[in-house]
């Protein structure tokens, strides 16, 4: 079972909060009234005792103090920026596995926690924006792959590894093969709307080529791996318990946001392996 980690930290927040608030309209005054009375029914009022009457309780203290830190997490993860691990290395070259990157909250509109509600409609994704989205068979699995079809599009995927959008094939431009793969595998030049950048194909794949025609439905998105041969995206999705004209898409409401940066690299974290900064940049 996997932690829901914003409904945790949402919780969290509250309950510091509610044990300020309770501090502020209750316990603080009783403090203060405490305090008065003893000092008037003594002629020399002992700083200890003072100190002591004074004293939060202990899990006051502790909500109070990490109130203001959770408070700020909330609105920086909710709102702003969220890091995520690559764990796959379904977006090579793009992303490897143990890139740690960073994922603008803000570029599609701004969403409620937990309840993932847009209340302020910031924008739209565009083709080839490389998006990270919760998995629509498991909602508690966070994907990341570039975006391909808009609502009303249609894409087709051929036999021989090409990539038509709208009836058009998407320019893309042999670069050479990957380096160490013998030949194996070809990284392209890819034009997919605004964004150039590589993906990679096996030229002896075992794996059947997944060609079709799909038809992207209002509110949804086809998303495919720069590592076309070694992703697990919308050509691939199967689920009985989705419609038949949704399968494969991504729901609006499934968009986490728009990854934009890698900030550091460790592929293998242990201090025998230690992190790297030499693929820090904007992601294309």
């Amino acid at each position: 079972m996997s932690l829901n980690f914003p409904l945790l930290l949402v919780i969290a927040v509250f309950v510091c909060g509610l044990l300020g608030l309770l501090d502020l309209v209750f316990l603080a005054p009783r403090r203060r009234a405490a305090i008065a009375n003893y000092q008037g029914s003594v002629s020399q009022p002992d700083g200890l005792v003072v100190e002591k009457l004074s004293k939060e309780p202990l899990l006051v203290e502790y909500g109070k103090s990490f109130f203001p830190v959770l408070f700020l997490v909330l609105v920086l993860r909710s709102f702003l920026v969220e890091p995520f691990q690559i764990p796959s290395g379904s977006m090579k070259p793009t992303l490897d596995v143990g890139d740690f990157i960073l994922v603008s909250k803000f570029s599609y509109g701004i969403r409620l926690p937990v309840i993932d509600k847009k209340i302020i409609d910031v924008g739209e994704p565009q083709r080839g924006d490389v998006m990270v989205f919760r998995y629509p068979s498991d909602p508690n699995v966070n994907y990341i792959k570039r975006v391909v079809g808009l609502p009303g599009d249609e894409v087709r995927y051929t036999a021989d590894k090409r990539l038509f959008v709208n009836g058009q094939s998407v320019a893309e431009q042999l670069v050479g093969a990957e380096p160490g793969t013998l030949g194996s595998s070809e990284l392209y030049k890819e034009q997919l709307g605004e964004a150039e950048h590589l993906i990679r194909k096996e030229m002896n794949r075992y794996r059947p080529t997944p060609e079709g025609r799909w038809v992207v439905p209002a509110g949804h998105y086809f998303m495919m791996g720069d590592n076309r041969d070694n992703s697990n995206d919308s050509r691939y999705w199967d689920d009985p318990s989705i419609p038949k004209d949704l399968l494969g898409m991504v729901p609006d409401k499934n968009i986490v946001g728009k990854a934009f940066a890698v900030w550091m690299s460790w592929p293998e974290p242990k201090l025998s392996h230690l992190p790297n900064f030499s693929r820090v940049g904007l992601i294309k």
